[in-house]
């Protein structure tokens, strides 16, 4: 049964993978496991409580698992209590959660954007820097927002296009240097994670973090831009998570594009 159709106080027997897995333990000293199980449909968190010395070592993080349990809720979310668990034949990498989108018609909207970028060196640059980054195969984020494989095309386009709508509204915008921000802004992520499904931390990743790895892509890929352009097309990149830093409004264009694409994406609507 995949994790879409999973339904409170249900017995399911079903093959995952393990995205997450930390071996815990309770108040009372008992150990456990705690894991985040993934397919193409979506995640759900796991429990495991019993026999878990002899479970904790058939599996990883990034296996495949048949697993058996019951659904069950717990603070308004579903959970997986863990019955039985077994190593399953299955490649992990079909179990990754993916985007719901189509991925030639993101691709296609991707390049229409590209296109879009006029200045001859902001042009090369995207198009040189975006050849070395498979958005299509990385999540924009590992567990906040767009976290599935293909999320990270998907939050390109989304904010690369929110950065091009302004542009029109606001024609005092540099268009081609926020709409090449955008479209390069998250590179950084297909270094900092590896493939899925755990999409776990390279070591350059956990020590460096994405927007510094970004930062070094663009750098090394950098076309036909004098010192002053590729200033501020880093300078957009290196604040788009911090509003308080930026020094140009396309930076602060950037940002918040950014945030929006994320907030419309995930927040609850009722």
């Amino acid at each position: 049964m995949t994790i879409a159709e999973l339904t409170e106080d249900r017995v399911v027997e079903g093959v995952y993978a393990v995205r997450m897995k930390r071996k815990l333990r309770t108040k009372s000293g008992t150990s456990y496991l705690a894991l985040e199980l993934v397919d193409p449909t979506g995640t759900i968190e796991a429990r495991v409580w019993k026999d878990v010395e002899l479970l904790d070592g058939r599996f990883g993080e990034g296996d495949a698992v048949r697993v058996l349990g019951r659904v069950e809720k717990f603070r308004d979310r579903l959970q997986l209590d863990v019955r039985s668990l077994e190593a399953a034949d299955v490649d992990p990498a079909s179990l990754t959660p993916s985007m719901r989108r189509d991925k030639d018609e993101l691709g296609g909207f991707l390049e229409f954007l590209v296109a879009e970028v006029t200045h001859p060196g902001l042009t090369a640059t995207v198009r040189a820097v975006l050849a070395h980054c498979e958005l299509d195969a990385y999540p924009a984020t590992a567990d906040e927002h767009h976290s599935y494989a293909g999320g990270l095309l998907e939050h390109t386009v989304g904010v690369a296009t929110l950065c091009r709508e302004t542009s029109q509204l606001h024609p005092r915008l540099r268009a081609d240097l926020v709409l090449a921000a955008a479209l390069v802004h998250d590179v950084g992520r297909t270094v900092e994670l590896g493939r899925g499904p755990a999409f776990g931390l390279t070591d350059e990743g956990r020590l460096l973090g994405h927007v510094h790895l970004g930062l070094r892509l663009i750098e090394e890929h950098a076309v036909g831009l004098t010192a002053g352009q590729l200033a501020e097309l880093l300078h957009c990149v290196a604040v788009h998570h911090d509003v308080r830093g930026t020094r140009t409004a396309e930076a602060a264009v950037l940002y918040h594009a950014n945030q929006l694409d994320a907030v419309a994406q995930t927040r609850r609507v009722d």
